[in-house]
């Protein structure tokens, strides 16, 4: 795992539109919206302000004023799977969403318009894994990020990583930097220069009951104090707390299933 910015303090995203490809926000559908508020305020210390209503209830998670993550609530008649996702900026998404057809990939939902903030679809890669586009409005995105309770990194994990790596390539023209490993699948995509998007193929490795799925990094300032708040809210920790290159990482699960990763950087 990588990221797209350096550790150096927190960057407050202006107004303009970000650059085609760029992760600008991750949103969670739950059957809970309540408790799920609950769980992530207590944890990342989020303000929960009411979003819009297009597509039913829903908030906006925000640190100091700025905005950080989106949470709905899924109908009671849909049982879909709960995971954080994350959307890719686009200057057009209904273009957008022609290509990802045209590349095999689905569109599940949209385009649409989601009031004045700016016009959304949903949709999935040729593996399976679910992802949002994003054409910005009144709403650009996430506006702070690098301090904790911020999102780090979105990781795709996958079977293989050539195929899907050529896909995304396609929609927005990144640039790729495989690993330099023969015993590692991992591509990273990179925007004007600087890495945004890692792929990581797992091959049998992939957990069976997920299938590809994408992996959101958010910041902490202390990993094994974030585990210890998770399970202490309801969650479940999935892969203890480890040392690696970037940081102090582990994998967790909120009380409604949804996984996402903790990252203390500097470590």
């Amino acid at each position: 795992m990588t990221e797209a910015r350096g550790s150096d303090g927190p960057n407050r995203a202006g107004r303009a539109g970000r650059t085609p490809g760029t992760p600008c926000w991750v949103s969670l559908m739950v059957h809970s919206l309540a408790a799920t508020e609950e769980f992530y305020g207590a944890l990342f210390g989020w303000e929960l302000e009411p979003g819009p209503r297009q597509l039913g209830p829903c908030v906006r998670a925000l640190l100091d004023g700025q905005e950080v993550a989106g949470i709905g609530q899924l109908p009671p008649d849909r049982d879909l799977p709960v995971a954080w996702t994350p959307y890719l900026a686009s200057d057009d998404v209904d273009r957008t969403a022609d290509t990802v057809r045209l590349c095999g990939g689905t569109v599940g939902v949209g385009p649409l318009d989601a009031a004045e903030s700016g016009r959304l679809a949903l949709a999935s890669d040729p593996s399976g894994a679910v992802f949002g586009i994003w054409q910005a409005a009144q709403h650009v995105g996430a506006t702070v990020t690098g301090v904790p309770g911020t999102p780090a990194w979105n990781e795709l994990l996958t079977f293989e990583t050539v195929t899907v790596a050529k896909f995304y390539a396609t929609l927005f023209a990144y640039e790729q930097e495989p690993a330099v490993s023969a015993e590692l699948d991992y591509v990273t995509l990179h925007l004007a220069g600087s890495p945004v998007i890692g792929i990581h193929g797992l091959g049998r490795g992939l957990p069976r009951e997920r299938g590809p799925h994408w992996m959101t990094y958010f910041e902490v300032a202390d990993t094994d104090e974030a585990l210890r708040r998770v399970l202490g809210l309801g969650g479940r920790v999935l892969t203890p707390a480890r040392d690696s290159e970037r940081g102090r990482v582990a994998t967790v699960e909120d009380p409604e299933g949804a996984r996402f990763s903790v990252i203390q950087r500097g470590r």
